[in-house]
């Protein structure tokens, strides 16, 4: 080669590529994290006996035990399995899973009859074990993209199973055989984000630039019914069966999830606009249709009309009364009344008891820690190469944004009350479980978006 100057140069080899970044693994801060998720978690349960009893529990050494061996066994999964994962989900997790622990324990105590920690316990050891089958059977997330149509298939049979069984609290979302109980609507979730992500990211472009184009002024296209059809379809068979199920809360996640995944995947905020006009309209309708929701938005706006009748506080009041009684500060963990909120007090109105007893101070931090959870999620997604990984990451740290938002709109009165459980806080086997298998995959996805190129290349990730 011949430079401007007349001097030859001879050709050489090309300039080796600039070596990929290599995020450090940060393993040993996820297990400083994780010693002190668990000891602060035997710190709550040895509070709340020293304010009952005057003394240490006497079972606080077997619950540090058992929590700390299920923590360590995680723990030592994501090393193994997943060494380039985020090293904050899986604290986050074991401190949430805790504190939900101690404060049903705490509620246990002023319903000596019907104990919930002992099964609470055995569900979190069951979630945590799927964790560790997740770390260890899914080498790489892409695989789940196959099987997106059978997962809505899966999706659907859960969804219309407690259609068989009778109602509970005036809502069929639970199986019941033989004393066993379970929530097939928790699951179904996980399998609806899969299908919405791989059902997506096949037909982003589809749903992004093809289509009619309405409202002239508002620029807003739309795709065409061969492509948006199915996944509109899907959608509306869900929402239906759970309408017919009186599941609302549900209803309101699955929606949610449905417009963020394909605001994601089209980058359209028109989709934004549409989702909460049909939300906003289907709220109103449902309100005013059904009995059931009626008398909840009835509740939520006139949350002291049973005590002006002179019938007594409802349990909207009373969590009202206990976030009130909390303060900023709190009663501290055992002082609180929150049991009067009534049979709720350990699964829906979980938050409330936080809120008495850990105050404005503690609310708040459980607040940032869902808050963290969600945003390592959403960095998860937007580090990822693939689309599909992208959709799922994002649609899985939805699942709990929502979950969230809605539990607490609903216990604090800023919306309707809605039957959920709060993630990893309260009472309810199938919701830790599937929470367990969400922070699972989440963390497989984070181990992909974190892996330097060339690692994921050579193993298929």
């Amino acid at each position: 080669m011949t430079t401007k100057a007349g001097t030859t140069l001879a050709a050489g080899p090309a300039d080796p590529s600039p070596p990929a970044v290599r995020l450090p693994r940060r393993r040993g801060v996820e297990f400083s994290l994780v010693v002190v998720a668990v000891l602060l978690s035997v710190y709550g349960y040895c509070a709340v006996g020293l304010a009952k009893n005057g003394t240490v529990p006497p079972g606080a050494a077997d619950y540090g035990a058992g929590l700390g061996v299920l923590a360590l066994l995680a723990h030592l999964a994501v090393r193994l399995r997943a060494p380039h994962a985020d090293p904050l989900l899986l604290p986050i997790a074991v401190l949430l899973n805790g504190l939900g622990l101690v404060l049903i324990h705490r509620l246990d105590l002023e319903t000596p009859a019907d104990r919930a920690a002992p099964a609470q316990l055995n569900w979190s050891a069951l979630g945590i074990g799927l964790f560790i089958v997740v770390m260890v059977l899914l080498r790489d997330h892409r695989v789940l993209q196959r099987y997106a149509y059978v997962s809505v298939v899966g999706a659907l049979v859960l969804l219309a199973l407690p259609i068989l069984f009778p109602p509970v609290n005036g809502a069929r979302i639970w199986v019941r055989i033989a004393g066993f109980s379970l929530q097939p609507g928790e699951f179904a979730k996980v399998l609806l984000a899969v299908f919405f992500a791989g059902y997506l990211a096949a037909n982003r472009n589809a749903l992004a630039y093809a289509g009619r184009r309405i409202w002239r002024f508002k620029r807003l296209q739309l795709p065409t019914g061969r492509v948006l059809g199915p996944i509109v379809t899907i959608w509306l068979l869900s929402v239906g069966v759970l309408v017919l199920e009186r599941d609302l809360g549900t209803s309101l996640l699955f929606f949610g999830l449905f417009v963020i995944l394909l605001y994601v995947a089209t980058g359209r905020t028109g989709w934004i606009a549409v989702g909460m006009l049909l939300a906003g309209v289907g709220a109103v309708a449902v309100g005013r249709l059904e009995p059931h929701v009626h008398v909840r938005v009835e509740d939520w706006l006139h949350p002291f009309a049973s005590i002006e009748a002179g019938h007594g506080p409802n349990q909207l009041a009373q969590s009202l009364f206990a976030f009130a009684a909390g303060g900023l500060l709190g009663t501290g963990l055992g002082l609180g009344d929150s049991i009067l909120i009534g049979f709720a007090a350990k699964s829906d109105f979980i938050l409330a008891t936080a809120g008495e007893e850990l105050g404005l101070v503690g609310l708040s931090a459980i607040f940032l820690l869902y808050a963290l959870l969600v945003e390592r999620g959403y960095r998860t997604g937007l580090a990822l190469r693939d689309p599909f990984g992208r959709l799922l990451a994002i649609g899985l740290a939805s699942i709990i944004a929502l979950q969230v938002f809605v539990i607490a709109g609903g216990v604090t009165g800023l919306i309707p009350l809605t039957g959920m459980a709060m993630p990893f806080l309260a009472q309810g086997g199938s919701s830790v479980v599937t929470n367990w298998i969400i922070v699972a995959l989440l963390m497989r996805l984070s181990d992909s978006a974190r892996r330097p190129y060339d690692d994921a290349r050579e193993t298929g990730a």
